[in-house]
């Protein structure tokens, strides 16, 4: 199954049913809700779906956006976060999308899942590796020092991302909604890529699910953390669903595939009809490169 996200032209319409027929007229049956949901949206969203115009493939937390929010807010409030009001929020809201999912008949819910409390190295080692100094002492000086600090650090951040999960699972399972917990391109974000799976036998639910977002896989990649490739192979017997988009080196994401530098062909192994495939593409994109990124993976990936 493909999906287009939202997050390409929500920010153009002010009428949901409008923004779901522009991605219904690029040839899709389905489309994302994205973290950029405002709830002025959601009057058009409703009748587009119970019309049967396009349907939902998934939302990706947090969808509707709270009440008086804007703009895309999808580290708005943390599961990890050392404020039991951040917290709380953080559950009311997830709780809320979990229950529009049901509404527009959508399967998965994609969390964004917290971060923890330290310096941040990612954009220093991108900075570098930017300058062309990944094979310098500095690169490989920070990545270690990096690895070191969320390794000592992360323990508490984890743990409240754990207990918030806790809560949420029973209402998902309740409800026959998965949530797909994301990889994340910033070394300070959380699951550490190492982490997946422990997070998935110390939680053990059938509704927690990985979902993989081939750009933040291909940062992590860019910055020596992970093998792309290999890190989805990992975690294939959890693999749900994926965001679909290109790297342009080394960290600039969310470009239509083919134009940038992720190996699509060595990740398709790990990819089968049943995924949903959700291209997560930068609004600044036109639509002929639009088209163009769709044509290049279905090219690669087949068109189911």
């Amino acid at each position: 199954m493909y999906s287009l996200s939202t997050c390409w032209n929500s920010h153009r319409h002010s009428d949901g049913r409008a923004m779901l027929r522009e991605i219904r007229d690029l040839g899709f049956q389905y489309a994302e809700l994205s973290h950029g949901t405002r709830i002025s949206l959601l009057p058009g969203i409703l009748e587009a779906v119970d019309a049967g115009e396009i349907k939902i493939s998934s939302l990706h937390n947090f969808c509707p956006l709270p009440m008086g929010v804007n703009y895309a807010a999808p580290n708005l409030y943390q599961f990890s976060a050392e404020r039991v009001r951040e917290r709380e929020l953080a559950e009311r809201y997830t709780l809320k999308t979990i229950e529009f999912a049901v509404r527009v008949k959508a399967p998965v819910v994609v969390l964004h899942s917290g971060s923890i409390d330290m310096k941040n190295y990612t954009d220093k080692l991108l900075d570098l590796a930017a300058k062309g100094e990944k094979a310098a002492a500095k690169f490989a000086k920070l990545c270690s020092e990096a690895d070191e600090k969320r390794e000592a650090k992360k323990g508490p951040f984890v743990e409240r991302v754990y207990e918030v999960l806790k809560k949420l699972l029973p209402a998902a399972e309740g409800q026959g909604i998965k949530l797909g917990v994301e990889n994340r391109q910033a070394l300070e974000e959380l699951p550490v890529e190492t982490d997946f799976q422990f997070m998935f036998r110390e939680l053990n639910s059938p509704s927690l699910v990985y979902w993989h977002d081939t750009g933040h896989g291909q940062i992590k990649e860019n910055l020596k953390f992970i093998h792309h490739a290999m890190h989805l192979e990992s975690l294939r017997d959890k693999l749900y669903g994926l965001h679909v988009h290109d790297v342009q080196f080394p960290g600039r994401d969310h470009c239509a595939p083919g134009s940038g530098m992720i190996d699509f062909t060595a990740l398709k192994p790990f990819i089968s009809s049943e995924h949903i495939k959700v291209f997560e593409l930068s609004p600044s994109l036109t639509v002929e490169e639009v088209k163009g990124g769709i044509e290049h993976l279905q090219q690669l990936w087949g068109t189911e």
